[in-house]
């Protein structure tokens, strides 16, 4: 009997450190940034009023939460799509990266400089969509990594005017994840899951073992199929890949974001386990998150429209870890 979900299939291992979004949200308070990135550190309580619409509405409830720490991130460039008139979908036109901040990451000389801006400004028109190129700088944290993460970012707004003036004000500027995220709003959180290696059908699917009196193997699915068709169908349990999957999870509530000087009363006197020190700026989430600690995380507004009404705040008596 096959208990486990097909809806991700085939299950492969994931091939990169940082998740892939295929789409945004449809911002309409004007241009900000749609997605930036994380690392997990640790999960904890929450001791906070509810205020949402349940039966324990205005009493003091304890929630699962988890913390997430936000690296240094630089916006260095923006890149423009054009639709493809033959195919209809959207294509890369051109990039501009801003030269200081090209210095600054050790990047080769790029084709477009943040001079050329007044030349893209006047072909806007061309353009169907303008985004903004980040780079995030793990260096000073916790997390045992030396190399700059590098990610696209979409950018709200009702025009590409709009955009590309948003992002044409903040390039070579450093990130505030509490300009563009406010405490109460949803996000939708993309990661890899907790690699589990090579497993069997038993431990992947939940296969029952076989009687004890069999011949062959006892953790062992029972048959593959009928003689015919003589093939194997994909839906027969195997034994293969288990964890370290592209997830996502939709309309997480941010519960609260921590400063600099806030987020390092946080810390443990030893630091938070399987993880260390928190040093910069931090965002606890409700619920679970994918991965384990350290693991990269991406950050994107949610997609439901669930914060139509404006995000509610909630208020936090306490958080333990």
């Amino acid at each position: 009997m096959h208990r486990g979900s097909l809806q991700y299939w085939n299950s492969r291992r994931a091939q990169r450190r940082l998740p892939r979004l295929r789409s945004a949200a449809r911002q309409s308070k004007g241009p900000s940034l749609g997605s930036i990135v994380a690392f997990k550190v640790a999960m904890g309580r929450a001791a906070m009023l509810d205020n949402s619409d349940s039966p324990s509405k205005n009493m003091e409830v304890s929630r699962a939460c988890t913390l997430l720490e936000i690296p240094s991130m630089l916006v260095y460039g923006m890149r423009f799509y054009r639709r493809n008139k033959v195919t209809g979908y959207r294509e890369v036109a051109a990039e501009i990266v801003d030269k200081a901040s090209a210095e600054r990451l050790g990047m080769k000389e790029a084709a477009n400089d943040s001079s050329k801006l007044p030349e893209f400004k006047a072909k806007l028109g061309e353009f169907s969509d303008v985004t903004a190129l980040i780079a995030a700088s793990p260096k000073g944290m916790s997390v045992g990594q030396h190399h700059g993460q590098r990610f696209e970012s979409s950018v709200g707004g009702q025009s590409v005017e709009e955009r590309f003036a948003f992002i044409s004000s903040q390039l070579g500027k450093s990130i505030d994840v509490s300009e563009f995220f406010k405490a109460g709003e949803h996000v939708d959180l993309a990661s890899i899951t907790k690699g589990k290696g090579w497993a069997g059908v038993i431990k992947r699917f939940g296969v029952a073992r076989l009687p004890h009196k069999e011949t062959q193997k006892i953790r062992h699915v029972g048959t593959l199929g009928p003689f015919t068709p003589g093939k194997v169908l994909f839906t027969v349990p195997h034994a293969g890949q288990m964890g370290s999957h592209y997830r996502m999870e939709h309309n997480k509530r941010i519960l609260k974001i921590f400063s600099k000087d806030a987020a390092a009363g946080l810390n443990p006197r030893s630091g938070f386990q399987n993880y260390g020190v928190v040093r910069n700026a931090c965002v606890l989430v409700d619920g679970s998150v994918p991965g384990p600690s350290k693991r990269l995380v991406r950050i994107r507004r949610a997609i439901s429209g669930i914060d139509a009404k404006g995000p509610s705040e909630p208020k936090i008596n306490n958080v333990y870890f």
